[in-house]
């Protein structure tokens, strides 16, 4: 017989937990992206300049790549569901801030915030791994990626919408209000629907000496053994980060050109969300590293097609198919990673650590190359020669990369005696 929860949805069910966990993520993506949107260019007005915006920026990204170094050490024993209430409660820290900037719009300020918000995202990133590997068997982890997919897409979709109609009818605080409140609807979700978790994490672990060397070297170890799958995640992390600089001055440019221009952006946040059904239902698990770096090698070439095109109609559709190619590729590659860490056991954190840093990276990285090639070039060709990069990088891992990652497991076995 089976069971209903007071919420009335089955109890005990794999795919009860993942909706339950989307929903939560939905509504702290949903807050995030109505921030994401508006912080920029409320940084740029109070601050003077696009300069000095994309500096404290940037700074978040910089100070994700240090959590990634330290978060393997300092939260080994942290389970899945504290890693989601810290990322909740980090995010509600950074709202705050924002409120305060709206009376003192002061430069510290903003970059405690933008410290904290780089936290924020990387306790989300371990959160939402930790819980696949833990509590999603490896058939069904690419077709949940692709289910987180759709809800964190369904919120960077409305986001900016939400966010621009009250920055623009309510006014800055208003913005902020409605961000806090939607993140609160995450958390009394998770208090709602919480219960023991039952993980492959021992309850008993402390937390290691902070050894930054240590880390290091172990991310050595085993970046010699996953390097093409880190290498596709950077890869498309560029292309991404890409679409979030330049891409939006490319989408306003032709916005004012076209009555559909303002779509470039839209269309390529789109594809997650009907992708992520189709994916569950193919149930893919096997050569999920080949299908990743073959539909990142299209995406590099439909971003090629998309710079030399003349057509805005022509733009916006390979901007679709952009959106199409990381929409697979994406969960694929997080799949892979989830694999990874139900392998390392105990010493998982350390993968998703360095697996994190990659996007950290692509974050520092993907901006400067882009504004500095499109300062040469302009915004348009600037996609197709980052599509010339994603083109030979893809090419390079689909003739090196091996049908299974093989894991230093005597190494692995033996880094939680020697810190």
């Amino acid at each position: 017989m089976i069971k209903r929860s007071y919420l009335g949805l089955y109890k005990d069910t794999m795919w009860t937990r993942v909706l339950t966990m989307s929903l939560i993520l939905f509504f702290v993506y949903l807050g995030d992206a109505i921030l994401s949107d508006w912080v920029p260019a409320y940084m740029q007005t109070v601050l003077g300049g696009s300069l000095l915006m994309g500096l404290v920026m940037s700074f978040s990204s910089m100070v994700g790549f240090v959590t990634d170094i330290l978060s393997p050490q300092l939260l080994k024993g942290a389970k899945t569901r504290r890693l989601i209430l810290m990322a909740i409660g980090a995010n509600l820290i950074f709202a705050g801030i924002l409120l305060w900037t709206t009376s003192w719009p002061w430069l510290i300020l903003f970059l405690v915030g933008m410290a904290i918000w780089g936290v924020y995202y990387e306790l989300l990133r371990f959160g939402s791994a930790q819980y696949v590997s833990d509590f999603i068997p490896v058939a069904s982890r690419s077709g949940v990626w692709a289910i987180l997919g759709v809800f964190k897409s369904l919120a960077y979709f409305a986001g900016p919408i939400i966010g621009s109609w009250l920055a623009i009818s309510r006014g800055n605080m208003e913005v902020v209000v409605t961000a806090a409140s939607l993140v609160c609807v995450g958390y009394i979700i998770w208090a709602l629907t919480g219960k023991k978790e039952k993980s492959v994490e021992i309850d008993n672990q402390t937390i290691e000496t902070i050894n930054i060397v240590e880390e290091l070297k172990r991310w050595k170890t085993l970046f010699s053994h996953v390097w093409q799958i880190l290498l596709v995640s950077l890869t498309i992390g560029i292309v991404d980060a890409t679409y979030w600089t330049t891409g939006t001055v490319l989408s306003d440019n032709l916005a004012k050109s076209h009555f559909a221009g303002g779509l470039f952006l839209p269309l390529y946040m789109l594809p997650p969300v009907f992708l992520g059904i189709i994916l569950v239902k193919l149930g893919v698990y096997k050569g999920k590293k080949k299908i990743a770096e073959l539909f990142a090698l299209l995406a590099g070439v439909f971003l090629i097609l998309l710079g030399i095109s003349r057509s805005v109609e022509i733009m916006l559709i390979l901007s679709l198919l952009v959106g199409v190619c990381l929409a697979v590729a994406w969960p694929m590659t997080d799949a892979v990673y989830s694999d990874i860490l139900v392998r390392m056991g105990k010493e998982r954190k350390h993968m998703i650590g360095l697996s994190s840093s990659t996007v950290s990276l692509a974050h520092i990285l993907g901006p400067v190359i882009a504004g500095l090639v499109a300062s040469f070039v302009g915004e348009k060709m600037t996609f197709s020669l980052v599509g010339m990069l994603v083109v030979m990088v893809s090419v390079l891992l689909l003739f090196t990369t091996p049908k299974k990652l093989r894991l230093p497991q005597s190494e692995i076995a033996e880094w939680e005696t020697n810190i």
